[in-house]
């Protein structure tokens, strides 16, 4: 199957297939025209390139997971066990990640707890009519 087909079977776009080739995890056969010709076995490594990158893992752990995962058919599972210390490794790297951001996440409910009322207003606040930035649009919409 040629490229577009794959993208209509995965869901996934032709650019962003075009990009896994290039990080050297698809590896379609060339026709002798130089299309790419992609088989049902690239249908199912685009589904774990996805589910892969859902768990947090950039392509380059990819590139070195992806020989070694084999579908148990209740997800994905590393057959090469000197793996494991690669998964472990990077399931405490997201576990840190979230414990920095809920971290941050009390530091910023602290500081919308401390805010004053409106009838305190220091001089260094905005004008009544601020600029619609972005970031104060989004703020506002999240807080209604």
């Amino acid at each position: 199957m040629r490229i577009g087909a794959l993208s209509q079977r995965t869901g996934v776009s032709v650019r962003l297939l075009r990009y896994y080739e290039e990080q050297h995890l698809l590896k379609p056969e060339r026709r002798p025209s130089g299309y790419r010709e992609y088989s049902e076995r690239d249908v199912h490594t685009v589904q774990h390139i996805r589910i892969l990158l859902s768990a947090g893992l950039g392509t380059h752990t990819i590139g070195e997971l992806l020989p070694c995962m084999v579908d148990t058919g209740a997800g994905l599972a590393p057959a090469c066990p000197d793996m494991l210390p690669d998964l472990y490794r990077e399931h405490d790297r997201i576990a840190g990640a979230i414990a920095d951001l809920e971290a941050a996440k009390v530091t910023l409910a602290a500081i919308i707890a401390a805010t004053p009322p409106d009838d305190i207003r220091v001089d260094a606040c905005p004008a009544e009519d601020p600029p619609n930035l972005p970031a104060r649009q989004s703020i506002r919409a999240k807080s209604r």
